[in-house]
């Protein structure tokens, strides 16, 4: 099943902007067309796998791409053609159970940590399930009117999907960088290097607007646009190079408890962490597993897979901070970004947040807590995505993500 993927070098696996906003003032083959494209980016990332890579699970939060493509179906079936479409019936009543993925208020689900245990359905069947599903949509699309009864749903459903294209990404990766032969997912990555000058914005103090307040689709987390009170700071635009890390570690950045929070401190002993996640020290030489394969460390490429706990104690050990998620919404531009980056914000709701309705109540708002924010976006955030408002969100050990480091300091 692998084959050759069609890579855009300028801009990898994002969406062109035409095609990827959902906007509703468009004719509804062209709502049809934007659906059809963005499930097809979702193939296409999968392209270069073999049957037996889409079933595999190395760790609890690392789902097996059979499963992010069967989800992002049945989320489509389960809010739309299951009450929209009058006697749709089911591909199978059982997906619900394997591939609803936290909404309790639809019904119980399999265990996340398990979705490796499951051999069947066959991926061949998740494929026909993708296609059946997609017949049905389109019908929807096509015949339906209003198109506004299931606008709201269908935009979140898209953009749902786009956000699993980032996560097949983040766990391909890590299910081929547990494999000893270090297999490459594609010979010829990256495609694209970012380069970025040394520089520093400044921001002056004062009371600023944060949060969306435009048109457009958003999350619920992002909103609602609120004002907040700023000092004066500086962020640094480029992140932290490997090289930049590289001195970190070599100076002890790992072994001295000063730089760590305490449950940092912990989970660097407890786990035995000594440098970010996919490097390895061969012979006195630092290699990285990339998504081409393993190679020497680029000194000048941006450190990648990085958790909280690390981008906190480089910072201090660097003599700066980590930068608010609102010092990164004032601060940077929209993107593209080459990685997010860690934020010293903890995942909380805005003052006045009101989430979405119904079952998609549990979208964002239950996993506020105990959580840091990310800024910025990624090389694999689908370009309609980047916007200063996103909010990305992980525990502070977690590192699967393409994360990266940014700076801050007080003026």
């Amino acid at each position: 099943m692998g084959g050759a993927i069609n890579f855009n070098s300028e801009n990898l696996f994002k969406i062109n902007k035409a095609k990827g906003e959902i906007g509703f003032h468009v004719i509804q083959n062209d709502i049809t067309s934007i659906y059809l494209n963005i499930r097809k980016e979702t193939e296409d990332i999968c392209k270069p796998l073999e049957i037996e890579d889409y079933v595999v699970q190395p760790c609890a939060e690392v789902s097996p791409p059979k499963w992010h493509l069967a989800h992002t179906t049945w989320f489509f079936e389960e809010f739309i053609l299951a009450k929209y479409l009058d006697n749709y019936e089911r591909y199978n009543k059982g997906y619900s159970y394997l591939f609803n993925s936290y909404y309790k208020s639809v019904g119980n689900h399999w265990l996340q940590g398990q979705r490796g245990h499951l051999s069947r359905p066959t991926v061949n069947e998740i494929y026909e399930y993708r296609k059946y599903v997609d017949f049905y949509m389109c019908e929807v699309l096509t015949n339906m009117d209003p198109i506004s009864e299931i606008e709201f749903l269908l935009e979140v459903g898209l953009n749902h999907e786009q956000q699993h294209q980032e996560l097949l990404l983040m766990d391909i990766k890590y299910i081929f960088a547990m494999n000893p032969c270090n297999p490459a997912y594609y010979q010829y990555w990256p495609l694209k290097v970012f380069r970025s000058r040394n520089q520093w914005k400044n921001v002056e103090g004062g009371i600023y607007q944060v949060g969306f307040n435009g048109q457009d689709f958003s999350y619920d987390n992002e909103k609602p646009n609120h004002e907040r009170v700023i000092l004066s700071y500086s962020v640094r635009q480029q992140l932290i190079t490997n090289s930049e890390y590289l001195e970190f570690i070599n100076d002890g950045g790992y072994e001295d408890f000063r730089l760590w929070p305490s449950d940092g401190h912990d989970w660097v002993k407890e786990n035995k962490i000594k440098a970010p996640l996919y490097w390895s020290l061969n012979d006195g030489e630092w290699f990285e597993y990339t998504l081409g394969g393993l190679g020497l460390v680029d000194p000048n490429a941006s450190v990648c897979h990085v958790s909280y706990y690390e981008a906190y104690a480089f910072s201090k050990w660097a003599g700066y901070r980590l930068p608010s998620e609102f010092e990164c919404e004032l601060g940077l531009d929209e993107g593209p970004h080459e990685l997010w980056n860690w934020t010293s914000s903890h995942y909380s709701p805005y003052p006045g947040y009101e989430s979405f309705l119904g079952s998609l109540e549990e979208y964002n708002e239950k996993f506020m807590c105990n959580q840091f924010v990310l800024r910025g976006g990624c090389f694999g955030t689908p370009s309609n995505h980047y916007r200063k408002t996103y909010r990305n969100f992980y525990r502070p050990h977690q590192r699967w993500m393409f994360s990266g480091i940014r700076i801050a300091k007080d003026k």
